[in-house]
């Protein structure tokens, strides 16, 4: 981003009185503008109240002693897709999908514990010759000496084929999976991947009827170890609305593409705006072990966590009403330096690498977060392997999104 847009966003933080500073506004997040305004709540109201954005008036828990109380909370502040679900952003009732990280317990229990041995580790060492493979494939495809999309040619496409793997999908199709996941996030706008909601809703249906194929050969079959089959046979899932069912594919295909396909663009453009941190992995390749985490924490793939009070509830010092909506900013938590060392730098050898917000907390916390961390540990062991370096030669393009933190477009070359 150019200096100027960078200086007014700046501006815009430090100078906006603080009952109208809005951090929700998808633009800081494009421009990747959105320190500022997280560092000044931090320090000067860290539970706000925001009266009026286009989300509506909310609250932002931006530190990470806070949001960790909120995680924990779940009793009070709910999850639940009828009091609104797990984003900013409301949608009209008849169009909210419920979804299993949307619902409070013990319905949430039952359903996730039925995909839970999707990511067991004796499944997750299964898997692990699958990835390696296909990032080898992947990576002795990519070009030298000429500048390539690497969020293209290898951030989706390791996450979508490792996500047909889970769905015993078919490989050829696979790039319907993140057709899909954008879809469903995509925030409608002219001009935009969707315009409107009935856009949106067209492609979730079109997802549905593909994967109810796949549902009726598996529910008639004997239980197989893939996550639709696991949903297919499942005492708490087998039973699900057609809504239902479509709401819990959308979880699993942007919780496994969004986040991994994110953290894998971040990592290199960290790197390239870090040639120290670049040259101590180069020096030390075991070094990945910490780095992933680090890449996780740094990119924060989901900006946030929304959640609904049922019942008044109070944190840092503030009384939140019930009915209130509350944001858990997971971006800002991961920035906290009374939480976290150094918070505004990349570090690949930092200590307590794990120690971020990125995957959630308590009964929410991301289901797949070893998957994410295998599939970027060895993309990277990879990578080593064979390129010395990977040149970012472009300013990256960012999604227009309060949500999904992601990288639409990284322009990279590999010298040959």
């Amino acid at each position: 981003m150019n200096a100027p847009v960078d200086m007014d966003h700046a501006r815009i933080a430090a100078t906006t009185p603080l009952d109208r500073l809005d951090p929700s506004n998808p633009a800081i997040f494009r421009d990747d503008a959105w320190q500022p305004y997280f560092a000044r709540l931090r320090a000067e109201a860290p539970v706000h109240h925001c009266p009026e954005s286009m989300f509506g008036p909310y609250w932002s828990i931006t530190t990470y002693k806070d949001i960790m109380q909120c995680e924990l909370a779940h009793k009070v502040l709910s999850s639940d897709s009828l009091h609104g679900g797990i984003s900013i952003r409301d949608r009209d009732k008849a169009l909210r999908l419920p979804m299993f990280i949307a619902m409070d317990p013990p319905q949430h229990d039952d359903q996730r514990k039925v995909v839970q041995p999707i990511v067991a580790p004796d499944n997750l060492a299964k898997m692990e010759g699958i990835i390696r493979a296909r990032a080898i494939e992947i990576l002795e495809g990519l070009p030298r000496n000429e500048t390539f999309n690497w969020v293209d040619r290898v951030s989706i496409e390791l996450t979508v084929s490792m996500l047909a793997t889970l769905f015993d999908f078919p490989q050829e199709q696979r790039r319907r999976l993140s057709h899909w996941s954008d879809c469903a996030t995509a925030l409608p706008m002219p001009g935009g991947l969707i315009e409107t909601e009935d856009q949106r809703e067209a492609a979730l249906a079109e997802m549905l009827g593909v994967f109810t194929g796949l549902w009726n050969e598996r529910v008639n079959a004997a239980p197989r170890p893939d996550l639709i089959s696991m949903l297919a046979h499942g005492a708490a899932t087998r039973n699900m609305t057609p809504r239902e069912f479509m709401g819990n594919l959308v979880l699993l295909i942007v919780g496994g593409n969004d986040t991994t396909r994110n953290s894998i663009s971040g990592g290199v453009l960290f790197l390239n705006e870090n040639p120290a941190e670049y040259a101590k992995l180069r020096a030390n390749p075991a070094l990945v072990e910490t780095m992933v985490p680090e890449i996780i924490r740094y990119q924060t793939p989901l900006a946030h966590m929304r959640r609904t009070a049922t019942a008044d509830f109070e944190v840092g010092g503030r009384t939140i009403r019930a009915g209130e909506k509350v944001v858990m900013w997971y971006i800002s938590g991961n920035r906290d330096p009374a939480a976290i060392e150094e918070p505004d730098r990349f570090l690949i050898d930092r200590k307590r690498p794990r120690q971020h917000l990125s995957f959630g907390f308590g009964i929410h916390r991301c289901v797949g977060n070893r998957l994410a961390e295998m599939q970027l540990k060895i993309l990277w062991e990879e990578i080593l392997q064979r390129f010395p370096t990977i040149e970012v030669v472009g300013k990256p393009q960012r999604v227009y999104s309060a949500f999904v933190h992601g990288i639409t477009d990284l322009p990279v070359r590999i010298p040959g």
